[in-house]
């Protein structure tokens, strides 16, 4: 079967979007195009097994519509599957209509956060095939084609639009794929080397994904915890093994697995070992998504010599009510121990957090941006970086937001969940302090304390060239939230 996994190109003067892996979304006008790891398994276990697989990403790739449309009709495929957002849905519904103009023969799957929470709506509103729940994009698209194809049970996880018009939902995803069975990524039918980061430190930058999605995975904001209720990992041995893959393969120098947050204990220890072991710490410095509370002395210093360095790290807000509300299980002391344990260790914290909570004061918002203030510029951070809350539907978020009337527009205004407007939710604040405040947290990077200990850190050439394009990508955060102002 001809199959297409296809990211279409978005004819929209916001700038580029921020879509794949259901990240929080934003439009950027300096863009990092982010690795879309699970589809790329997807693209590689439909080639596997012995599929015709095109992949065309447009935003990454950076195609225009007659371009995208010259390679549908060319490829002819049968089944096309495109990765959606909230704040794009009815624009991929709009695509979809296209499509089915052009390419007839093709049934059209859309996946996703959203499409998992209202997937009904989703195939009403449009002329899709098929709506994909959960997050395991490859193991259902593998059931799908081979449903397509040989008539095989389609089995849980899809909303199907029936020949007559009626909708059937075939039942909850079970997320039982094993992890350990797909093939590694294949990086050159999937483009990879397209795909970076600002931050990165060293090219070829890559990534790889070990887990879906988060072993806590009850943070009630989190868009994963829609598409991956279950936890699921590969053994730490095949994440090495990939990871020297890269390096004898790819010549990667830089690896970043894209988990929620890797798993900790005996895991990581193995992980570790396995890396040192494979004398990965002389080749590569690799980087991931953590948890304060995961940092300890026992494997801090373990996981630097490891080659471990940038751990990114949530902590959404300093106000401990407010964790409390999003379930992350975290107090300030722990957030402290946890940076000082990294420090003590030279590993690098990237903190993330987000302003607006509908519950929150304006003395509680302020606090967060003090918090931050204190671990960036003591050393205790290396990075930080800020959104404005965003509920998205399907997460308990939203539902709480939903319930309590606190989103400031019509829930199903889709289109207007993308950070272009001052804020989502109402707020002890108003608007334009909401997205000040979001872009004041950049500014903290602006800080004589900040400036003199990234000069002291210099060690070559490369740190300059990082520190440079950090500072490009601390500038375009600053200017995006400014536009967002205006």
């Amino acid at each position: 079967m001809k199959v297409m996994i296809a990211y279409p190109p978005f004819e929209s003067s916001k700038g580029s979007p921020m879509l794949t892996q259901n990240r929080q979304f934003q439009w950027f006008h300096d863009p990092s195009y982010l690795y879309p790891c699970v589809p790329a398994s997807a693209a590689t276990l439909l080639a596997s097994e012995g599929h015709d697989v095109t992949w065309v990403d447009c935003i990454a790739e950076r195609k225009d519509w007659a371009r995208f449309q010259r390679i549908v009709e060319d490829s002819k495929p049968d089944l096309i599957a495109m990765e959606t957002k909230t704040p794009v849905v009815r624009q991929h519904q709009a695509i979809a209509a296209r499509l089915k103009q052009i390419a007839p023969q093709a049934k059209i799957v859309l996946m996703g956060d959203h499409v998992t929470g209202k997937p009904e709506e989703t195939l009403e509103c449009s002329s899709i095939d098929f709506a994909l729940l959960g997050g395991d994009y490859d193991f259902s698209l593998s059931r799908l084609v081979k449903h397509l194809s040989t008539g095989a049970d389609l089995g849980n996880g899809f909303v199907v639009r029936s020949d007559d018009g009626t909708m059937v939902n075939t039942g909850p995803p079970t997320n039982e794929g094993d992890l350990e069975t797909l093939p590694w990524m294949d990086r050159d039918l999937t483009n990879a080397h397209l795909y970076f980061e600002k931050w990165k430190l060293r090219l070829p930058f890559l990534w790889t994904m070990a887990g879906r999605d988060c072993p806590y995975g009850r943070c009630t904001f989190c868009s994963w915890t829609v598409t991956y209720p279950k936890f699921r990992t590969v053994s730490p041995e095949r994440l090495a093994a990939e990871m020297a893959f890269l390096v004898e393969r790819h010549g990667a120098r830089n690896i970043f697995d894209d988990t929620g947050a890797l798993p900790s204990g005996n895991w990581l220890l193995r992980l570790c070992d396995e890396m040192i072991a494979r004398k990965l710490p002389e080749k590569i410095v690799f980087d991931c998504n953590f948890r304060f509370d995961y940092l300890t002395s026992k494997n801090a210093p373990k996981m630097k010599q490891a080659g471990f360095r940038k751990l990114i790290v949530g902590i959404e807000s300093a106000s401990e009510r407010t964790i409390d509300v999003l379930d992350k299980s975290l107090t300030r002391e722990r957030i402290l121990e946890g940076a000082r344990i990294a420090k003590e260790a030279g590993l690098q914290l990237h903190l993330t957090l987000m302003v607006g909570y509908p519950w929150e004061t304006r003395e509680d918002a302020y606090e967060s941006l003090a918090f931050a203030k204190h671990l960036l510029h003591s050393g205790l951070a290396h990075h930080l970086q800020a959104t404005v809350v965003m509920p998205y539907p399907g997460t308990p978020l939203f539902d709480l937001c939903e319930r309590n009337g606190w989103i400031r527009f019509s829930p199903d205004a889709y289109e207007r969940y993308d950070m272009t407007e001052p804020a989502c939710v109402l707020t002890d604040m108003d608007e334009q302090e909401v997205v000040k405040l979001a872009g004041q947290f950049y500014k903290l990077y602006l800080h004589p304390k900040f400036l003199m200990r990234q000069l002291t850190e210099l060690r070559s050439v490369e740190d300059l060239d990082y520190m440079a394009r950090g500072a490009r990508a601390i500038w375009g955060h600053i200017k995006d939230f400014a536009a967002i102002r205006a």
